[in-house]
């Protein structure tokens, strides 16, 4: 699962790009997989392996990010060579011209005057300041198009090293899957009603009002401490690397106002617990599509809404970090990726995530909890 090829790849790949930051990032998340799979290899017991499973989908996405990015820079660059170079092609082709004509032309002849030893000194006079600008102009087309030439080199040896990436995460994230499906003993604090879920579900059309009734669809009270993450207040990860699309409070284009976040995250992002919690629900929600509620102190719930595939049960106990769930959609091909211009939701991060964070009083501002750039 984890190619040394993409190890050293990711780095000078990155490098290569002209972006000392992402060559560094890049190294940082080869790194990561190389300690990711001694993880997976010292793994004892299904939640070591998971916790190594997700470590190594983590790095590989952090890899790739990298990695894309250093590409992006690269294509970035090459289109404005080329539009540079398009928007002086007459000047360029007649500095050609010219420059193949003198190439062509013994060089006596060039100094060479009609009008006679005057003419023919002052003709040597103009020849001897042009051909410095000349040689200058040769030079800098010259070393322009080398430019092009080893970005476009770069792009066609990274394409091999891309697939070899974007092959690798997709494994780590079915091995994920695979883990916690075999999971057979996950720490739990209540298992859960199912008729009191289908009730609740179908008696309520707001969040406001199922997150009110949560606690009916416990069938049985485990026990155990309740996690508790007040003193993580302010300082929490978002469960997803992701670019806020909009505010809490903030209207969409067809004008509706939620209380929370809306994030913009890659395809097939891995969704992890942002806290200890527990899952108080797990499941397709009003108009949320596939939604986890978390309680990571009591009273207060995370509502995780929009992911393709959930990895977690009601009643389940997670860690900090654990994995959640998986985003939906695909990565772009490679080509799309090798020639990627624009970055942000509009191109790598297709994929959009609801996070709200509620207490008793109904919703609260996210920042309270999470730690917002």
């Amino acid at each position: 699962m984890i190619r040394l090829a993409l190890i050293v790849g990711l780095w000078a790949g990155a490098a290569q790009a002209q972006d000392g930051g992402t060559a560094v990032q890049a190294r940082a998340a080869a790194d990561r997989l190389v300690q990711a799979a001694v993880l997976l290899t010292d793994a004892q017991g299904a939640s070591d392996q998971i916790a190594a499973l997700t470590e190594t989908v983590a790095a590989y996405e952090d890899g790739l990010a990298s990695f894309r990015e250093g590409l992006r820079r690269a294509a970035i660059r090459r289109q404005t060579i080329e539009a540079d170079l398009a928007a002086r092609s007459d000047s360029i082709a007649t500095l050609l011209g010219v420059l193949q004509a003198m190439g062509r032309t013994p060089e006596p002849l060039l100094l060479l005057h009609p009008s006679g030893p005057l003419g023919t000194a002052r003709s040597g006079m103009i020849l001897a300041d042009i051909t410095p600008a000349l040689q200058a102009e040769a030079d800098a087309l010259r070393a322009q198009l080398a430019e092009v030439a080893d970005i476009a080199a770069l792009q066609t040896d990274a394409a091999g090293l891309l697939q070899q990436g974007l092959d690798g995460a997709s494994a780590a994230r079915a091995a994920l899957a695979q883990a916690v499906q075999d999971r057979t003993d996950p720490p739990r604090r209540f298992t859960e009603d199912a008729a009191a879920t289908a009730t609740l579900i179908a008696a309520t059309d707001t969040l406001s009002a199922f997150a009110g009734g949560l606690a009916t669809i416990v069938d049985q009270d485990l026990g155990g401490a309740a996690p508790d993450a007040t003193a993580q207040k302010g300082q929490l990860p978002l469960p997803v690397p992701a670019t806020i699309l909009r505010a809490a409070g903030q209207a969409d284009a067809a004008g509706t106002v939620r209380p929370g976040l809306v994030l913009a995250t890659a395809a097939g992002a891995l969704v992890t617990a942002p806290a200890a919690a527990t899952v108080r629900f797990q499941g397709p929600l009003l108009d949320y599509g596939q939604v986890i509620i978390l309680e990571p102190a009591p009273g207060t719930l995370f509502v995780l809404a929009g992911l393709d595939q959930v990895m977690v049960q009601t009643g389940e106990v997670v860690a900090q970090g654990a994995p959640l769930g998986l985003m939906g959609g695909s990565p772009p091909n490679v080509q799309a990726i090798l020639t990627e211009t624009v970055a942000g939701a509009g191109a790598s991060r297709p994929e959009t995530l609801y996070l709200e964070v509620r207490d008793q009083s109904g919703p609260v501002d996210p920042a309270l909890w999470f730690l917002l750039e």
